[in-house]
């Protein structure tokens, strides 16, 4: 049995699975503080600690990755005050003497569409989140594309749309992907959430332009074999059409990418991409141990 934690800003999605990555049981909790969810966590897999072989966590960030550093499996930098600086992996290991697996929660997500949703089989597969906050992660023949830090796709700069005279909402670089195209952003451009719209209403070209523009950077700088763009807003199943439009315009044939239907999608694995995910690099971390 395998152990899932997926670490979210808003709720903690803890999971049990097995070598096939079904997951046989799940329960989540609100992230409040880390004294509070943590007591959580530590008793949910408390009641599988006799079958569990090993964890994978997914957790927002920013975190340390980095197994020689001396913050390795904290979370570090986060606008979530209680959860700065905060020694995750520390924590579990003071109540599980088992292998862990510790990656970004949009990391976690895009192996899970690796190894069982729309990456399976293919080498170079990119994964973003586009909901409360935008974040990136990428794959290469199985290993994450990281260097001193993980990546932080989210915030790539974006050019406005002709017609959007938004500044942004991201409290550091105002326009970039997540300041014009997050969740929160679509409420405060227009004072109401995205779900709350149309399917024809003007802004979803808008929003569109900016996944597309996303999809554009992705393509010039890795060339993946997938993008795939998960979240809450990618659940405006009308969106991905205009994306592709937008998309070929931006292109203008400059490179020839797979047909895309097949080359940006959504996620096959729907909201399960992270906890599958999860649950794949727990087993890897058993193998590996």
């Amino acid at each position: 049995m395998y152990g899932a934690i997926e670490a979210g800003g808003t709720k903690f999605v803890c999971a049990i699975g097995n070598s096939e990555l079904e997951i046989l049981e799940r329960e989540s909790f609100p992230t409040t503080t880390p004294a509070e969810t943590m007591a959580l966590v530590v008793e949910f897999f408390k009641k599988h600690e006799a079958q569990l072989e090993s964890i994978g966590v997914g957790s927002f960030g920013p975190i340390d990755i980095h197994r020689d550093s001396k913050t390795y499996g904290y979370i570090t930098s986060t606008p979530k005050l209680a959860w700065q600086n905060f020694d995750f992996i520390g924590t579990l290991k003071q109540h599980f003497e088992l292998p862990i697996a510790w990656t970004t929660d949009v990391n976690a997500a895009c192996f899970g569409e690796y190894v069982a949703g729309n990456g399976k089989g293919l080498s170079s597969v990119v994964y973003y989140t586009i909901g409360t906050g935008i974040g990136g992660g990428a794959l290469q023949e199985g290993k994450f594309i990281e260097g001193f830090s993980h990546p932080e796709m989210g915030h790539m700069l974006v050019r406005n749309h002709p017609a959007d005279d938004f500044t942004g909402s991201c409290p550091f670089h105002g326009n970039c992907l997540e300041g014009m195209a997050a969740g929160p952003a679509i409420e405060q451009r227009l004072g109401r959430k995205g779900q709350t719209l149309t399917k024809d209403d003007p802004f979803w070209e808008i929003e569109a332009e900016y996944i597309a523009q996303c999809a554009y950077n992705t393509t010039l700088m890795l060339s993946p074999d997938v993008i795939i763009f998960g979240g809450g807003v990618m659940k405006q199943q009308h969106l991905m059409t205009k994306v592709h439009q937008a998309f070929e315009r931006l292109m203008k044939s400059y490179v020839k990418t797979p047909q895309l239907s097949e080359y940006i999608v959504t996620p096959a694995l729907e909201d399960n991409a992270g906890t599958i995910g999860c649950l794949a690099l727990a087993r890897e971390a058993k193998l590996h141990s």
